[in-house]
């Protein structure tokens, strides 16, 4: 493993590695044009670099200019940021998905010099945002498109890539830089307001991704599937930093679509991941299961129940027990089958992004798929915690890093210090010294207790919905609930300052139609989602979802939607939060029906 101390820098890191283990793979990807998957070396990937380099060169370009990478995951984006950072560059990464009037205002505040852009079509629908801009002098097309006449293309600072790289790097580039030098700025887009810049030095992600290390192991035989944006600091750092300081392989995912093939052609060892990939194997489980036979159900279940008792009986929490004797017969029939379905080789499943419904963690675990919850934010580059193999608490975030202190503060906020605590905000001093305080406790904005060294998230200080009554209900617990439910693709409860809850229920589209066909409706038909006898069955579900939550946690009325919510229609940030006051706003005809009839 390449320490933080003889890395230095992030680029240091990727120099180490290259030294260390050259001929070993360091990336698997596919190739659409030769419709096959490929292998890179550490050396093919360092030569790569180095024409990158070459090329970064001939710009005006000076060490602390940020450029920045709107880009697929894939080989290419690594060799991007290693170019860069390699020359003392500040990468700042975006979302493919992102709004064009969002990535604009980052390449403005940043005051981006390069940037590096996917294809044609993503430059064409960002290309009115950023006319105006006069800090961004290049613009890197990876897919130029065929056609030579189009007038975008005619822009003065485009260029494609294989235009501008030239045929052969010469070495690459390796200095002595500081590790605690500005490394890249990475915009988070909170749920109001303008998005901003976190400041994390190499040292910050260095010291976080071996410290991940500490607490779960990782080996050069280890072969991690990348399918989380890289521009998600929790890929960035567990996915890419990580794997690099151990010399494992990450294979790159075609798309989420191909998921379920890549699982079975990489066979992964390692995976991270967020709950809603989970949630949705789970819910197409559920889905199958409905259609089988109650003997088919009942082993299913025997199998959850057994595996549990097998975990906690091996993690040292539960006696043994004789139904233990059925779990080799279990597997074979029913756990076998799920775990071939990831791959048949997992032995780490990282669930990270947003809180993992313990009945999701329940269900995997107990067929012996290995969940790992971990907690973290943008702002601490990001894993503060996570639960190690050994010691694997699932209705916790897992135990601090090492060198990571906790403590709980007032109102039950959980407070950090740690080496990945950001620099600060990007030109913006005022949101800084809100986020860490002048003791050098960074406020995470969430509640949690600790009990034998493991943090467990409790609620969050600002999502509380408080009722006229008084009662305060946390939305987040209840919509991870709900979207449990296969017929559930998104969902949001509503109810601040009002008497009752009402939801807004984006309904899976592969569900509905024939849902709607069970009661005899057109499900083209706008009027159809608003059937009585539609809307009973969902409350019900939802009732059932909401079973182990305080009678006031009800849900009294729910509307119907098809059209999802999304980065583009501005309804979610692009790391999936909810914009809560934006879904309000944008339904507020149908939130305002829900509260205007006579009776609830």
């Amino acid at each position: 493993m390449v320490s933080v101390e003889s890395a230095r820098t992030l680029d240091g890191l990727f120099v180490q590695r290259v030294h260390r283990s050259g001929e070993r793979v360091a990336y698997r990807h596919y190739q659409r044009g030769a419709k096959e998957w490929q292998d890179l070396t550490w050396a093919q990937v360092a030569a790569e670099v180095a024409r990158w380099q070459d090329a970064l060169a001939g710009e005006d370009l000076h060490p602390g200019d940020r450029v920045a990478l709107l880009l697929r995951n894939g080989p290419e984006w690594v060799i991007f940021d290693q170019a860069a950072m390699g020359m003392g560059l500040v990468v700042v990464p975006l979302y493919t998905d992102d709004r064009p009037d969002n990535v604009a205002y980052i390449l403005e505040d940043a005051a981006v010099k390069l940037l590096l852009v996917q294809d044609l079509g993503r430059w064409k629908r960002l290309a009115p945002a950023v006319s105006d801009n006069v800090s961004l002098q290049r613009v890197l097309l990876w897919d130029p498109g065929k056609d030579p006449n189009d007038p975008v293309a005619g822009d003065k600072r485009l260029r494609s890539v294989s235009a501008w790289l030239p045929a052969k790097g010469s070495q690459l580039r390796r200095r002595n830089g500081d590790p605690h030098q500005l490394a890249s700025i990475v915009y988070t887009s909170g749920t109001t307001g303008r998005s901003k810049g976190v400041m994390l030095s190499h040292y910050n992600m260095l010291s976080v991704a071996h410290g991940a290390l500490t607490v779960v192991a990782c080996y050069k035989e280890d072969i991690f599937l990348s399918f989380l944006p890289l521009s998600h600091t929790l890929e960035r750092t567990a996915g890419y930093y990580l794997p690099m300081m151990t010399g494992a392989t990450v294979a790159y995912s075609r798309s989420v679509g191909q998921l379920a093939q890549d699982l079975q052609i990489i066979q992964p060892t390692v995976i991270v991941a967020v709950p809603r990939i989970f949630e949705r194997v789970y819910g197409r489980i559920k889905d199958q299961l409905a259609s089988k036979s109650s003997i088919s159900r009942r082993l299913f279940g025997a199998a959850i129940n057994v595996g549990w008792q097998r975990f906690l009986y091996r993690q040292g929490r539960a006696h043994w027990s004789g139904l233990l004797l059925l779990w080799p017969l279990l597997r074979r029939l029913v756990a076998s089958k799920i775990i071939e379905r990831l791959g048949g080789r997992l032995r780490a499943a990282i669930s990270g992004g947003a809180p993992l419904s313990p009945e999701i963690a329940r269900v995997f675990i107990g067929l012996d798929v290995p969940i790992l919850q971990g907690y973290g934010l943008t702002e601490t580059s990001p894993v503060i915690s996570v639960n190690p193999l050994e010691d694997n608490e699932p209705a916790s975030v897992g135990i601090p890093l090492r060198g990571v202190e906790v403590k709980v503060g007032e109102n039950d906020e959980l407070l950090v210090k740690s080496p990945g605590v950001m620099m600060g905000y990007w030109n913006n001093h005022a949101a800084t010294s809100q986020m860490i305080d002048a003791d050098g406790w960074l406020h995470t904005g969430d509640q949690a207790r600790i009990e034998r060294n493991h943090i467990y998230i409790i609620g969050r200080i600002k999502d509380i919905l408080v009722l006229s009554n008084g009662e305060k209900v946390p939305p987040a617990d209840m919509e991870l609930a709900i979207a449990l439910d296969p017929l559930v693709e998104q969902v949001m409860v509503v109810g601040e300052g009002r008497s009752f809850l009402t939801a807004l229920v984006v309904l899976d589209g592969d569900f509905w139609p024939g849902l709607a066909q069970d009661y005899g409706l057109d499900p083209m038909a706008p009027e159809s989602l608003g059937n009585s006898k539609v809307l009973s069955l969902l409350l019900k579900r939802l009732r059932d979802a909401l079973r182990d939550f305080p009678g006031y946690a009800k849900i009294r009325r729910v509307t119907l939607l098809l059209e999802p919510w999304t980065v583009d229609n501005d309804l979610l940030t692009p790391t999936m939060k909810l914009k809560r006051a934006r879904i309000v706003e944008y339904h507020a005809k149908a939130v305002d029906a829900m509260y205007a009839e006579r009776t609830a």
